[in-house]
C-alpha cells in the first residue's frame, strides 16, 4: 500500500487489487459508504463497517460475507472519541491491521439561520465531520506509519468549496477536513497516503427529501446528481496501489459543479 511495489509490472487491473488488505469505512452501512464497502470487498479486501446502528452494520457485513470476504460490523458514533478507541481496538483485535481507512461518516443538517444555530447542533456537526475523522486518522495513521503503510481517504463535500448560508458549521468542518488531509499526508508520509474525495450531490438516502428538480439536475458540467456507484472508481483508485504517487490531493467527484 506504500507504493514500494513496481507498478509497471502486471496488468493495469492488478493495481486495483485489494487482496489481503483490510479496509475500515465509517458511515459504511448506507449511501456512499455502503458502495465503497462493497467495492473494496469485491476487490478482495476484508472490511470493518462502522456506523451508529449495529443492525445496519450487520446487514452490510452479511453482503460482504456473501462476496466471500470477512466482515466486522461495529456500532460506533464517530463524534465520540471513546467510541473511536473501541472501534480501533476491535479492528486490530480482529484483523491485526488496517490498510485503508475511509472517514466517510458525516451529517449536514440545515439550520434556520446562523444566529439560530444552537451550540448543540454546532458541536454535533463539528464532532461528526471533523473531530471524529481527526481522532480516527490519528489513531490509525500512527499505526499504519509504524507498520507497512496504508491509505487514508477523507470524504469531504463540495459544500466546503461552494459554501452557502445555513450550512456554515458543515462547510467549515469539511473545509477543516480538507486541510487535515495535508497535515496527515505530511505527518504520516511517505508510507501512508492521505487524500480527499470532495463529493458533490449524490442520489443517496438523503436525496429523498430533495425536490424533484434537484434530484434531476444540478448546476454542473454533467448537469445531474451522481449515482451512488459512481463513487467507486475514485475510492478504489485512492485505496489501492493505483494511486501510489498520489497523496495530499483533493479529488472532486461532483460532476463539475460551478
Amino acid at each position: 500500500m506504500s507504493g514500494d511495489r513496481d507498478t509497471k509490472a502486471g496488468a493495469p487491473a492488478d493495481l486495483f487489487d485489494l487482496s489481503g488488505k483490510v479496509a475500515l469505512v465509517t458511515g459504511g452501512s448506507r449511501g456512499l459508504g455502503r458502495e465503497m464497502v462493497r467495492a473494496f470487498a469485491a476487490a478482495g479486501a476484508d472490511v470493518v463497517i462502522a456506523s451508529r446502528k449495529a443492525d445496519a452494520c450487520e446487514a452490510v457485513a452479511a453482503e460482504v460475507r456473501d462476496l466471500g470476504r470477512r466482515a466486522l460490523p461495529v456500532a460506533a458514533h464517530v463524534g465520540h472519541w471513546g467510541d473511536l478507541g473501541l472501534l480501533v481496538d476491535a479492528a486490530y483485535g480482529e484483523f491485526g491491521k488496517v490498510d485503508v481507512l475511509v472517514n466517510n461518516a458525516g451529517m449536514s443538517p440545515l439550520a434556520p439561520s446562523s444566529t439560530e444555530t444552537s451550540e448543540e447542533l454546532f458541536d454535533k456537526v463539528i464532532g461528526v465531520n471533523f473531530k471524529g475523522p481527526f481522532r480516527l486518522a490519528s489513531l490509525i495513521g500512527e499505526q499504519m506509519a509504524a507498520g507497512g503503510g496504508g491509505s487514508i481517504i477523507n470524504v469531504s463535500s463540495s459544500g466546503a468549496l461552494f459554501p452557502q448560508p445555513r450550512f456554515g458549521p458543515y462547510a467549515g468542518a469539511k473545509a477543516a477536513l480538507n486541510a487535515l488531509t495535508t497535515v496527515f499526508a505530511l505527518e504520516y508520509g511517505p508510507t501512508v497516503r492521505v487524500n480527499t474525495i470532495s463529493a458533490g450531490p449524490f442520489l443517496t438516502d438523503i436525496s429523498k427529501s430533495w425536490s424533484e428538480e434537484k434530484r434531476e439536475s444540478t448546476r454542473s458540467a454533467v448537469g445531474r446528481p451522481g449515482r451512488p456507484e459512481e463513487i467507486i472508481s475514485t475510492a478504489l483508485y485512492l485505496a489501492s496501489d493505483a494511486s501510489s504517487y498520489t497523496t495530499g490531493a483533493l479529488i472532486r467527484v461532483d460532476g463539475g459543479l460551478y
